[in-house]
This record gives structure tokens, C-alpha cells and sequence, in this order.
């Protein structure tokens, strides 16, 4: 059956809604006012992802395919899923990207596929969409590629010279829970896969010993994403393993993306998918061990199970469950204790750092910050005030958790 190009955008840009990896910050920035060509990595705009400083990026987010002709249990594009199917020629994706941005829809474009054939024909069919855009069309906007585990060397090499950002998904928090889920895929090339990855973008970001320039490399590094609640792995399982991602292979995110349950499953599967709030708890952890300081030991352990607290944050949680680090002088306390006081970002810390240099900080200054108080005041000493025994109390944790609602019977 013959679709049209709008049919073939349904089917393959609803089929790439399960890839959560598409934020675009960390990229060189490429402006064609400024350089010529087309497109922009700067600015905001079909998929919406939101960059560590703030700004909401719009990516046309698609896959080449949704053939595959691997069988994940997890995937609904996998081989034996009875979904329709549908594959853009590389011409067509090139001209839906730069249609798309010229009608100020996007900024960029994120690009996964199904496995068709075999990993190297996919992949080179991706790295030629790239390039033809950079090269045939002197695009400037940002791009991410999704790329193939098993494909050779030479063709992630070449990936990285027409993208921003390159992403080689772990699949799943365990080796275990890959060979049973995804039996086809193999951890082992997956890492290596990525080992290889780093050591192109490491030897890129040192300058050249005539030029001294840098070579573009993949300029946003390299990313991955992992299916949360389709194995029982524990919360502390699945940050212990991202906390070896980013210190083996340095890279710039690990996504979190909760298992949706799929038509025609298999039975090896939860029936449910896990409370969206648990991912929206990883990440908070996540942010906790790359930017606040912490240990993943420290983040996990407030629970014998191993999980993650649905009800309170992690850093509160930890703070709840260390009482004795408490309360923190806001005048005095090094950044490093500052930090770890429930509400008080990165950004609120620095200010008050430097406010405090000239001036003693109050209750008045941590509102002007747009701290809220109701969550730090059991935790902080500050100019005309002290939390008493605030933290003695034994339902100090009511005071946080959400409320009990009543379950609806229908």
C-alpha cells in the first residue's frame, strides 16, 4: 500500500513518541543570520524538550521507520507487533525538516529508526539525511541522531561530523533485563559502541597542534535512555547504573522513560505501566548526583527496598531522614551544605553566597528569591530566625507530603 507523505507523518512521528532522549542543549551555537545556510540551534519554536537552562526547544521528532526486524518484548514496533508500518525515503525526510523550519515550526530535527535490513544499511541511510542536509542544503538548525548500536565504527564516525548530538540507547538498567526483554541486542556492543563514541568526541574537543582549533565533533556529546518498570530493576539499581554511564562514557544525559504497556504484549511484561511520578523522581535524583552533590548511596538508601519516596522529592527526603545536618545557617554554612537544603537550587544558592557578602540574609531575601518558605524554614537559621524544634517534631514529614485523596471507583 502507497501512503502519502502526511500518512507516513502520522504513523512515524506518533512511533517516536516513546523516545524521551530529545533535549538539545550542550550543541555549538550555528546561527544562518549570522553564517549563511539555514536553520538555527539557538531560539525556541512538534516535540517540545526543555534544555538545563530553562529554554523549550522544538524538534521534529520522527522515525525514519518503523520497520524493524528486531522483536523487544518492550517495543510496539517491534517485528511481531501488529502496528501499521510505514518508511520516509531520506528525501522525504530532509524535505519535511527543512519545510518544517522554514515554516518556523522547528529548530531541528531528532531522528531515530526501526532496524531495517541490517544495522549498517540503516545507519548509513541516517548519516545520509544528515549530511545532505548540512552539505546539499547548508542547514544550521540542530540535529540529533539516534544511532545503531551494531553499525561499523566508520559510520558512527562519519554520524558525528553532521550532528550535534549523538544517542546510543542502553535499553533497559540491567544486562540481565536486556537479554531477556531484547534477546537480539547485545550490552556488551552497546558499550563498546559508546566507548568508541567518547573516544571520537574526546579526541575532537583537544585543539589540533597546527591550527589549533577543534575539530566539530559531535558537539553536544552523546546521550542514552532507559526503559524504567518494564523490569523489576530498583530505583537504586537504575541510578547505580546511570551514575556508571556518565563516569565511564561522560555522557551529557541519561534519559528516564517510563514502560508504556503495549497491545499483544508478551506476559513477561507488568500489565501496568509504573506511576509517571517515579520517573519524575529519577531525574530529580539524577540531578542530585550530577549537580548538587551527592552520592547515589545517599539518594537511595532513605528506603530498604531500594526505591525512590513517591510522596517527597529526594533531596527532602534525604533531608527528613538526616535530621541531625539541620538546621543550616544561611549566613555561614559552606555551598556544599547549602545545597542539600530542601529548596534551595543551584541558581538561590549562588545568590545567597553573594548577597550574604555584603549583608546578613533573612526570611525576606529567600522570598525575593522565590524560595518557597513553607519548605526551607524547618531546615534554616537566617537573620531573625530560628526553627526552634521544628525538626524534633515527629510529623514533620506531614507537613510535606501531599495530602490523601480519595480513589475513585470508576
Amino acid at each position: 500500500m502507497k501512503r502519502t507523505l502526511k500518512e507516513k507523518l502520522a504513523i512515524l512521528s506518533d512511533a517516536a513518541k516513546y523516545d524521551a532522549s530529545c533535549a538539545s542543549s550542550g550543541t555549538t551555537k550555528r546561527n544562518s543570520a549570522k553564517s549563511g545556510g539555514l536553520g538555527s540551534t539557538e531560539g525556541s519554536g512538534i516535540c517540545h524538550a526543555y534544555a538545563p537552562d530553562g529554554r523549550c526547544i522544538s524538534l521534529l521528532k520522527i522515525l525514519m521507520t518503523n520497520v524493524c526486524i528486531y522483536d523487544c518484548a518492550y517495543c510496539i514496533n517491534r517485528s511481531s507487533s501488529n502496528v501499521e508500518r510505514a518508511r520516509f525515503t531520506p528525501e522525504e525526510v530532509e524535505w519535511l525538516t527543512l519545510e518544517f523550519y522554514r515554516r518556523n515550526y522547528i529548530e531541528g530535527l531528532f531522528l531515530s529508526s526501526g532496524i531495517i535490513r541490517n544495522s549498517d544499511y540503516t545507519m548509513e541511510q541516517m548519516v545520509r539525511i544528515a549530511r545532505d542536509l548540512r552539505i546539499v542544503h547548508n542547514f544550521q538548525g540542530y540535529i540529533h541522531l539516534k544511532t545503531i548500536p551494531e553499525a561499523s565504527a566508520k559510520l558512527i564516525e562519519e554520524a558525528g561530523l553532521f550532528a550535534d548530538r549523538l544517542s546510543i540507547n542502553i535499553e533497559l538498567p540491567t544486562d540481565a533485563g536486556v537479554e531477556k526483554f531484547a534477546p537480539q541486542k547485545h550490552p556488551a556492543n552497546i558499550r563498546k559502541s559508546m566507548g568508541e563514541l567518547k573516544t571520537h568526541i574526546d579526541a575532537a574537543s583537544e585543539p589540533t597542534l597546527r591550527t589549533k582549533q577543534r575539530k566539530r565533533f559531535a558537539p553536544a556529546g552523546q546521550s542514552t535512555q532507559m526503559i524504567i518498570g518494564a523490569d523489576p530493576a530498583t530505583d537504586a539499581t537504575i541510578l547505580g547504573t546511570s551514575a556508571g554511564l556518565y563516569g565511564t562514557y561522560q555522557l551529557r544525559r541519561v534519559y528516564y522513560s517510563a514502560f508504556s504497556p503495549i497491545p499483544d504484549a508478551s506476559s513477561l511484561l507488568p500489565p501496568a505501566r509504573p506511576p509517571l511520578m517515579r520517573e519524575h523522581r529519577l531525574y530529580q535524583a539524577d540531578w542530585l548526583y550530577r549537580f548538587y552533590g551527592f552520592g547515589i548511596d545517599e539518594i537511595t538508601t532513605a528506603r530498604p527496598d531500594g526505591m525512590l519516596d513517591l510522596e517527597v522529592d529526594p533531596k527532602l527526603a534525604w533531608a527528613l531522614g538526616n535530621r541531625d545536618r539541620f538546621p543550616v545557617d544561611i549566613n555561614t554554612a559552606e555551598r556544599e551544605m547549602l545545597l542539600r537544603v530542601p529548596g534551595f537550587g543551584v541558581r538561590t544558592v549562588d545568590a545567597l553566597i553573594n548577597g550574604r557578602a555584603h549583608t546578613r540574609m533573612g526570611l525576606d531575601d529567600l522570598k525575593r528569591l522565590k524560595v518557597s518558605l513553607k519548605k526551607v524554614k524547618p531546615f534554616i537559621v537566617a537573620d531573625g530566625w530560628t526553627p526552634l524544634k521544628v525538626l524534633d517534631r515527629a510529623d514533620l514529614r506531614t507537613l510535606f507530603a501531599p495530602e490523601p485523596r480519595q480513589l475513585s471507583l470508576l
